[in-house]
């Protein structure tokens, strides 16, 4: 990307950069510390966002969805990850996925998610997983991108705008092998009751690992 998005300001993310490849190695390099929690953490993670949306509109909804083969999306219904449009009329997607959240990651004060671990942001998520297909609707249009291991494994790619608005989040852990990974242990009851604390958002579970 080039630096025309500079002017515009800082507040979760550097729109300046779409992608931090050091950042991502660190996390890699460490996943028992970044995510102490596991697969539960990693759902926690995304939930976290969509609780700040559903805080923001005075409520929200998102439904979690447990997959035979390791993964887990989360889609919500809130007004989509923010995406602006530079000096040349292309679309640009705050970089939640690739970059560091400026309000957590380094900063040992930040809030907490649910299970007591550290709130740290969504690159923790894609920097862990496989790959994760990031999918936003906004009023103004509708995009997908695919990462690897946190890097963008492919552009920002318009698709059909439905007339909603929201975001879905799909993403498979490092080392899932399906059914008879740790996912199997994730207790969704367990996950229910710590999604409970963000008084603002309603979660479903649609468990479909015994499908």
């Amino acid at each position: 990307m080039d630096d025309s998005s500079t002017p515009w300001r800082n507040t979760t993310h550097d729109w300046a950069r779409s992608v931090d490849p050091e950042h991502l190695a660190l996390i890699r390099r460490d996943p028992a510390g970044f995510a102490p929690g596991g697969l539960r953490q990693l759902i926690l993670e995304v939930l976290a966002y969509a609780a700040d949306e559903a805080e923001s509109r005075g409520a929200g909804r998102c439904t979690v969805t447990l997959r035979p083969d390791g993964s887990v999306s989360v889609a919500d219904h809130g007004r989509g990850t923010d995406t602006r449009f530079d000096e040349q009329g292309r679309p640009v997607r705050k970089p939640v996925m690739a970059t560091k959240d400026l309000r957590f990651f380094d900063h040992p004060d930040a809030e907490s998610l649910p299970d007591g671990h550290p709130r740290r942001g969504m690159s923790v998520v894609a920097a862990l997983s496989e790959w994760l297909v990031h999918i936003n609707r906004r009023a103004g249009g509708a995009w997908s991108q695919r990462y690897e291991h946190g890097v963008p494994a492919t552009g920002l790619t318009p698709i059909a705008d439905d007339g909603t608005t929201g975001t879905v989040v799909h993403f498979r852990p490092a080392g899932a092998t399906g059914t008879t990974d740790a996912a199997c242990d994730l207790v969704v009851e367990q996950l229910a009751g710590l999604a409970a604390a963000w008084p603002f958002l309603s979660v479903d579970f649609d468990d479909r690992r015994a499908d």
